[in-house]
């Protein structure tokens, strides 16, 4: 799977951009606040159909448009696919897939998918679950349509369980009993789901962790969860439910459920989060998106598109290099403000972009 042309219109800083696209490696290079990231941005819209850098659609209209435009042409191995996408400034948006209206942005997802890594991942490792639990949101949904759904209904069941919770009086017992029920319902497959997700993630992480540190370091990915018998897993949340009842009335706030839940991160044993040097941490973000790629190979049968957003002047030579080495069937994006360190391993059929002021041209 590959782009074979990209066009905007009124997105961010472009006014007009129509660029045909490399199948294989694709570098802009420029200074900062120029564009080049605008450009990866879009491509991952098209992709889920929300921004990895707003939640507020409307940011990305260029301040002289009323609405912005997406157009990616994906070259896919069974059906090419023509996505366009419309930004209102209401904050709706219109998707078509090769000139067929979507109803629901759950339409989209699956439909093209792309890999993102820029320092923002950091996060992923250093700080909150939220963060971890977000990343595996992302990459289930696009992988399975039943993740999407459960995930939909919990959070939907979860949001009116703690409103009632917040406006708590001797009435609402009967309603919460009802609401822990879909909880558990729910919750019992996106937990589940996850915990397979996180096993792959082990697995493939491992070889590629290795491959990096060139043998040094074994990493492991854990899924942290209360459930202790996957098998019974929408039983043992019930029973939770009803068990920090009384907290939860208390707090004002679900206390427990898969909205809590973390995945720990260690190599060679050892907590990465809490005392991984600053470069081990680095490292198990490249092997998390590394391993996420595998993963969707794997399930889809077609590698993704790959988004490299100002990483590489942030890892060392191995590193970079083993990034380089490693992407010979996977179209890849990369930002950049200079190639120098770079240049020697990129593929000779690499195509080089200069970005300046929302102007791209071919170097």
């Amino acid at each position: 799977m590959y782009i074979k042309y990209l066009q905007l219109a009124n997105f961010r800083n472009y006014k007009e951009l129509s660029v045909d696209l490399n199948k294989s490696i694709n570098v802009f290079i420029g200074d900062n606040a120029q564009g080049k990231t605008n450009i990866l941005e879009s491509i991952y819209y098209c992709s889920i159909g929300k921004s990895p850098r707003t939640t507020k659609d409307k940011e990305l209209i260029n301040w002289n448009g009323k609405e912005a435009y997406i157009k990616v042409y994906v070259a896919k191995e069974r059906l090419d696919k023509k996505i366009e996408i419309k930004i209102f400034k209401e904050g709706k948006k219109g998707i078509n897939v090769n000139s067929i209206k979507l109803n629901k942005i759950s339409e989209l997802i699956g439909v093209f998918n792309v890999v993102m890594f820029s320092p923002e991942d950091l996060k992923i490792v250093k700080e909150s679950p939220l963060y971890r639990r977000k990343f595996l949101d992302i990459e289930l949904c696009k992988l399975s349509k039943k993740y999407y759904f459960n995930l939909v209904q919990y959070n939907k069941a979860l949001n009116e369980r703690n409103a009632i919770l917040r406006r708590w009086n001797e009435h609402s017992g009967n309603m919460l009993q009802v609401y822990d029920e879909q909880l558990s319902k729910y919750g019992a497959v996106i937990i589940k789901l996850r915990e397979q997700y996180v096993k792959k993630l082990s697995e493939k992480g491992r070889i590629i962790h290795s491959d990096i540190t060139t043998g040094a370091e074994n990493i492991e990915f854990k899924y942290v969860t209360s459930i202790k018998n996957m098998d019974k897993a929408e039983e043992e949340l019930l029973e939770f439910f009803a068990a920090n009842r009384k907290k939860d009335i208390e707090k004002r706030v679900t206390s427990l459920g898969p909205h809590r839940d973390d995945f720990d991160i260690s190599i060679n044993g050892v907590d990465t989060r809490s005392f991984g040097s600053q470069g081990q941490q680095r490292t198990s973000v490249l092997t998390i998106k590394f391993a996420s790629l595998e993963i969707i190979k794997d399930v889809t049968g077609e590698y993704p598109v790959l988004l490299l957003d100002d990483v590489l002047s942030e890892l060392d030579m191995n590193r970079q290099k083993y990034i380089l080495s490693s992407i010979k069937n996977v179209q890849t994006f990369i930002t950049c403000t200079g190639i120098g360190d770079i240049k020697s391993y990129l593929k000779d059929e690499a195509q080089l972009f200069m970005v300046k002021n929302g102007i791209v041209s071919k170097v």
